[in-house]
């Protein structure tokens, strides 16, 4: 694992006066004195005017008793410009952009004469996205669902602070990404922003991923909270659960995730829940994220997400973005009328102060600009990409391939030629001579497949540099056929495009891909499978073909991690962070609800006030999903339901061999050890694995993950292990008390690689 570095404070920037010296002189010197002056005037209007102090600049004081000393000086004007956005701006062609605005997804205006700066919003689930408007460069990381598979709390942390630097040398102060919905939908078209289908682990890897982003004094958020589990009809889908379920599962990972990271923000999704629109569900904001988590920081709305004024501020909504159609004007009136009391408004406004306070972003500010290093930016994308590949199948020890062995190699679909699948929509980072371009914005169109230069073919070359490597590129089924038919090893490269706006209809991948790897596996037994997905895909060629490997969306090393992986330079040590179902009639939804729904061009809301729909949302009838399976979300279900998956979450393949042993648990639960030893001849990062099964009383059918851990091992090396057990883990939720508790009886503690792998077995037991 890299070291982590968070931000250090830069020495101070440099005066005018020495940035206009060097005009003078050199072979430049020709510069006009209006050029100088013109030059200066910009310069000054960067740099501003000299900082007055003011008693909340005391970095001795909270942020709470900051943000209450600068709340007294506000007008009721100035408090209202922190409620709200400034619009649209480069997202919608023709809007306004807002002065101070650094062209990214959002702008809140600061307050300049109380020294408080303005907000620059960027979307950055997986990197910096609109970065092209300008011709910037942004880092394209591997999805964020890849990184969980690594389970790696110190690598989410870097993938973070990768974010958190590039947002920052941009002019950026706070990151819009932080997805942890649990995956209860695996076609969900958003689901390569999140984190899997467990409340641990996705909780874990995103608080832990915002936790590097705001190391480097940028504010972070959680999102979209919550149960904005799929994009069809996301503004019209009401997700159904009961609350004990709510808490045991999704709202489980926002709380570690809230935890670990404390973020800035939480931004409220666009369904609804229970009928009612998360953004203004007084049970979902005030209730449970606010009262019950202790969330301290502010809630703002997804974009267009707000539909109300009265019942939005009452019910917790504390920005919306990112206009000003309810927060605005509408929000002053109803704050005059005493619809809204004043001390609600003070306190959305508390809340935007504090986190402004505790990110740093006004101790720290992010201008001047800076130049992104894009090379320190690949090389810690390509580390987490081989923490994130996921080896699924080795029959016959196929891999790692020896290059003295194989001296022919069919590559074989998906642009392996020339680079990697990127995920799209908000999330979609601006490929570096990509092939999308987008007039207004110089980056990728809404909805449009992009591939990153980091070519598979270039660095699987590299590797074998005496084999004969040739690629086709998948489109004729027996041409392809034919090539791997006369060589050694065939390599073929599937792809799912995925984005934000649109689900998959089902597991199956599109475009005949399952047919083109059958008809390659068929001509060489000799046939890997790379998965370039953005999230689980059946697999009915599973059977068939000797090896296969889940990149997801690699990112901009991808190639190159792809390549290692496949000749053994890395030792892969990934592991699904949620399971794959054979077939989409094994789910607890076979069909995505509403995915056969008519778009309604002639529904009329009356709430909206001026309000325009995002360009990629349908105007959909509402409709219901009932999550009727409750918390048995994934390998719960499948474990309950006595359906075996084609892999296991948790499951994961490497080159060497490991064994667990000397499990023990102490008396109250609290804290596990056991010992893992590698038993093989390579040196690896072994995932070990701990859940737990409740009391007979708890009434589950399945089991929970409760700890894990990341142990690297040199051949013949054993480590034994401490992990903690936090006691929610363990514990169900009582409605009636608003809290969680442990119920009587015996627990029993497994152990082992994988959910369904677990070899290892203790037990303690618990009395009122």
């Amino acid at each position: 694992m890299k070291e982590f570095k968070p931000f250090r404070p830069l020495s101070a920037p440099m005066s005018v006066a020495v940035l206009l010296s060097g005009l003078s002189a050199g072979p430049f010197s020709a510069v006009s004195q209006a050029q100088v002056a013109a030059g200066a005037a910009q310069l000054q209007k960067t740099e501003g005017p000299a900082k007055a102090h003011h008693p909340w600049d005391d970095t001795s004081l909270s942020p709470d008793e900051r943000a209450d000393l600068v709340l007294k000086q506000m007008t009721l004007d100035e408090k209202i410009l922190l409620v709200h956005g400034q619009g649209w701006g480069v997202l919608r062609p023709g809007d306004p952009v807002a002065p101070g605005s650094n062209f990214a997804a959002g702008y809140v205006a600061g307050i300049e004469r109380l020294g408080i700066p303005g907000v620059n919003e960027a979307d950055s689930a997986v990197g910096a996205r609109m970065a092209a408007y300008q011709a910037r460069y942004a880092t394209l990381l591997p999805s964020t669902l890849g990184a969980a598979s690594s389970w790696d709390p110190q690598g989410a942390q870097l993938y973070g602070d990768v974010i958190g630097r590039e947002l920052r040398a941009w002019g950026s102060n706070m990151s819009i990404g932080g997805g942890v919905d649990l995956m209860r939908e695996p076609r969900n078209g958003r689901n390569f922003e999140y984190a899997g289908e467990d409340p641990l682990l996705a909780g874990t890897m995103t608080g832990n991923l915002m936790k590097g982003l705001q190391a480097e004094h940028i504010m972070g958020d959680i999102k979209h909270y919550a149960f904005n589990d799929q994009e069809t009809g996301r503004t019209a889908v009401s997700a159904n659960i009961d609350h004990k379920a709510a808490r045991e599962s999704d709202l489980l990972a926002f709380q570690i995730a809230i935890d670990i990271a404390k973020p800035s923000g939480v931004m409220c999704g666009y369904n609804r829940f229970e009928g009612t629109y998360d953004c203004e569900n007084d049970y979902l904001l005030n209730q449970v994220l606010k009262k019950d988590f202790g969330f301290k920081g502010f809630v703002l709305s997804d974009w267009s997400a707000t539909h109300s004024t009265v019942k939005a501020a009452l019910a917790g909504l504390d920005q919306e973005e990112p206009e000003d159609i309810y927060f605005g004007e509408a929000l002053k009136k109803a704050v005059e009328d005493k619809q809204v009391p004043l001390s609600r408004l003070d306190d959305m406004d508390h809340r935007i102060l504090r986190s402004m306070f505790a990110a740093g972003v006004v101790d720290y500010p992010v201008m001047p600009r800076s130049v992104v290093d894009p090379f320190q930016g690949r090389d810690d994308a390509q580390h987490i990409a081989e923490e994130s590949i996921v080896l699924l199948k080795n029959k016959g020890g196929i891999l790692p391939l020896d290059p003295a062995r194989v001296h022919s190699i069919a590559i074989i679909g998906s642009h392996a030629d020339k680079g990697i699948l990127s995920g799209g929509g908000s999330a979609q980072v601006d490929a570096p001579g990509g092939n999308v371009t987008d007039p207004h914005t110089g980056g990728a169109n809404w909805g449009e497949t992009v591939w990153f230069p980091s070519s598979p073919l270039r660095y699987i070359r590299e590797h074998d540099t005496g084999a004969k490597v040739e690629y086709n590129s998948g489109d004729d089924t027996a041409a392809a056929a034919a090539l791997a038919k006369s060589s050694d090893v065939a390599i073929v490269f599937v792809n799912q495009p995925m984005y934000e706006g649109h689900d998959a209809k089902t597991l199956n991948l599109p475009d005949n891909q399952d047919a083109l790897v059958s008809a390659v596996a068929a001509a060489n037994p000799y046939t890997i499978v790379i998965a370039e997905t953005g999230g689980p895909i059946a697999m009915p060629w599973a059977d068939q073909v000797d090896g296969i490997f889940e990149a997801w969306f690699p990112g901009i090393g991808g190639g190159e991690a792809i390549a290692n992986l496949l000749f053994g330079t890395v030792n892969p040590s990934a592991k699904l962070p949620a399971s794959f179902a054979k077939r989409d009639a094994d789910l607890p939804h076979p069909e995505i609800a509403g995915i056969d729904l008519k778009e309604q061009t002639n529904i009329v809301e009356t709430n909206l006030g001026g309000h325009r729909m995002r360009h990629n949302d349908p105007r959909l009838p509402f409709f219901d999903v009932n999550y009727t399976e409750g918390a048995k979300v994934g390998y719960k279900w499948f474990e309950s339901q006595h359906i075996e998956p084609l892999f296991w979450f948790g499951y994961g393949l490497s080159y060497t061999t490991y064994s667990y042993s000397d499990l023990k648990v102490s008396p109250d639960g609290s804290e596990v050890t056991l010992t893992v030893k590698n038993t093989g001849e390579r040196a690896g990062v072994e995932i070990a694995e701990v859940y737990a099964k409740l009391p007979k009383a708890a009434g589950e059918d399945y089991k929970r993950l409760i700890a894990f851990d990341r142990v690297p091992l040199t051949p013949g090396e054993e480590k034994t292990i401490t992990l903690k057990v936090d006691p929610k883990l363990l514990s169900v939720f009582n409605t009636e008390k608003s809290d969680f508790e442990l119920v009587p009886g015996e627990y029993t503690v497994l152990a082992g690689p994988s959910s369904n792998h677990t070899p290892l077995k203790a037990s303690f037991s618990y009395s009122k």
